[in-house]
């Protein structure tokens, strides 16, 4: 189960990716999680996947 509050979703998310996920992708096959459900909740918040640092910024 993950945070239905943006706000802690956005700091959940990346905490899972810097401290045990190498992509969003792999934390969601991990978690059975919809990639696209997280990203669109952080994106009204105007935060965006970056690949590079493994990070919603």
């Amino acid at each position: 189960m993950i945070p239905k509050d943006p706000v802690i979703l956005l700091s959940f998310v990346n905490l899972k990716l810097r401290d045990y996920y190498d992509s969003l992708e792999a934390m969601c096959e991990d978690m059975e999680l919809d990639s696209g459900e997280i990203t669109k909740k952080l994106e009204a918040m105007d935060y965006h996947y970056d690949k590079e640092k493994n990070q919603f910024v």
